[in-house]
């Protein structure tokens, strides 16, 4: 691993040296992530990061286009037949994995079975299935013992983890161990022989892939058209040195640019900036149930009355109320789902005195207990400040724990104590499309099956399965009320707001797609 003084010192001077050998038209394409790669496994983890590297690398059976509704990408078609109870997808012609093995049925039979135990829908899905197989090399069948209507919906989906197909010897492996070898069907290829955690990530073009012969749809669905022969992936040691290289032309996308940087990169009049996901990016501090103090549902119901989304959003994305919502409950605002039910518990006036005796009266007892403080990306930090001065002026004896966001991913899965490295408490966030619909990761409460923070809540589970089965929009609205009633009861997380974050690019690249980053599609011009 490359120090990452070393690499501070060296950044300007490696982005500005040329790709010998390669015109203007065939130079790479160098983009600034979010934050470093660290877990190339899209199906382990809830990371964005990796879920970008994801689609990059593996393709899946259906794609979202940009009306959010599910294509198919892999599949050349399907059938619903016996009222929804049985499904037949077919495999398009010319799969073909990166090792030159021919995608089959079997691989992705593999492949789902891997993803649904840690997949929220997909779990639903899966104890609803009489049958998931390979009837022959083509077709993928799934036989329900009652109709499911949400297939495309869970084999398609962006949120985290995204359903990657992999050949079958890579999909039997644990689905809670890391799989360390990237062979997919995607666009590119990962250069693992490349690969420098925290400095640099690269793909290349992987010519026998073929896409789709329709356009591209948006989002992950259509034709899958690469126009460079390189990506590289630069993990940048802080905001200004990003910055700087984007003002000198040695980078041509940043994914996540400051708020205060934004009139600087705007002023070269060289560089594009423009909010191209309008889903917006949600909030949250989840926290360990597994462990004091936050195992004791009353002391995490007291902190709601403690919450300033005002405090939060104003951190992370500045005083331009355009940039950032308060006011947010589980879904998010502006979606079907999306209500007021019981936002009194974060709307009414904030009492920190009556919180601390509610925390005092629900029996805690000073307990240690470790705030996870990412130092990178920017909003991480900012929700983590904000985050600890409240767990501090709540009367809690917390120790602050700063460290770069690869290590935070690492800490959360510590399911142990403090004194064993666990944790209490960290700051995270979820796109505005993941929490759209009850289908999401963070609401999943399956104790300690679920994501970090291992929330048990039998109840919220039922309601989740009640809104699969609800027959109109109608009935599942009325669910959602249900369940967001349920989450100020048993608080799997705190909501902080949401915020509108720009991406910034060069002029000289068109075709940035709207949402998160795809690769496909852009091109120099």
């Amino acid at each position: 691993m490359i120090r990452r003084r070393t690499f501070t010192a060296g950044l300007a001077a490696s982005l500005a040296t040329p790709s010998i050998g390669l015109g203007a038209s065939a130079a790479p394409l160098k983009f600034i992530p979010q934050s470093d790669l660290t877990i190339l496994d899209p199906i382990v983890t809830t990371v964005y990061t990796a879920r970008n590297h994801g689609f990059m690398v593996f393709d899946t059976l259906f794609g979202l286009d940009s009306q959010y509704k599910m294509q198919p990408q892999m599949l050349e078609g399907y059938t619903v037949e016996d009222d929804g109870r049985l499904w037949k997808l077919k495999l398009r012609d010319g799969l073909m994995w990166h090792d030159g093995e021919k995608v089959l049925a079997r691989d992705c039979v593999a492949s789902i079975r891997r993803w649904a135990v840690r997949d929220g829908i997909g779990s639903l899905m899966m104890a609803r299935a009489d049958e998931l197989s390979a009837t022959d090399d083509k077709t993928i069948q799934f036989r329900f013992k009652k109709p499911f209507f949400l297939v495309p919906y869970a084999l398609g989906k962006i949120s985290t983890p995204m359903c990657a197909m992999m050949p079958e010897r890579f999909a039997n492996t644990d689905p809670f161990k890391a799989v360390t070898e990237m062979v997919g069907s995607g666009p590119f290829r990962f250069k693992a022989d490349e690969w420098i955690s925290g400095a640099r990530a690269v793909y290349t073009k992987f010519d026998r892939y073929q896409p789709r012969q329709d356009i591209s749809k948006g989002w992950t669905a259509g034709g899958k058209v690469v126009h460079f022969d390189r990506v590289e992936w630069h993990t940048s040691p802080d905001d200004g040195t990003s910055a700087a290289a984007m003002r000198a032309g040695e980078m041509d996308w940043w994914e996540l640019p400051t708020v205060d940087l934004l009139p600087v990169l705007k002023r070269t009049g060289k560089i594009k900036v423009e909010i191209k996901d309008r889903n917006g990016t949600l909030g949250l501090l989840k926290m360990n149930n597994l462990q004091p103090p936050f195992d004791n549902v009353k002391i995490r119901r007291a902190l709601l009355g403690a919450v300033s989304q005002r405090d939060y959003m104003t951190a992370v994305a500045g005083e331009d109320p355009a940039m950032w919502r308060e006011g947010v409950g589980i879904f998010t605002p502006g979606t079907d789902m999306a209500n007021d039910a019981g936002m009194e518990v974060l709307n009414s006036p904030r009492d920190l005195a009556k919180v601390r005796a509610m925390i005092k009266e629900a029996g805690y007892n000073n307990e240690r207990t470790v705030l996870l403080a990412p130092n990178e990306p920017h909003y991480r930090k900012a929700m983590g400040d904000v985050a600890g001065e409240m767990l501090k002026s709540t009367g809690f004896n917390l120790e602050i724990q700063s460290m770069d966001w690869g290590t935070a991913i690492v800490r959360r899965e510590n399911k142990q104590p403090m004194d064993k490295g666990g944790w209490g408490a960290l700051c995270t966030t979820a796109n505005g499309l993941d929490m759209q619909t009850p289908l999401l990761h963070f609401l999943r409460t399956t104790g300690q099956k679920a994501w970090f923070g291992w929330t048990d809540s039998p109840k919220i589970e039922e309601l989740r399965a009640a809104w699969v089965d609800a027959p109109d929009l109608a009935a599942q609205k009325s669910v959602a009320v249900e369940i967001q009633r349920q989450c100020w009861i048993d608080v799997p997380h705190l909501p902080i707001g949401i915020w509108y974050q720009p991406m910034a690019w060069q002029s000289t690249v068109d075709g940035i797609p709207d949402g998160f980053p795809l690769f496909w599609g852009a091109r120099r011009v």
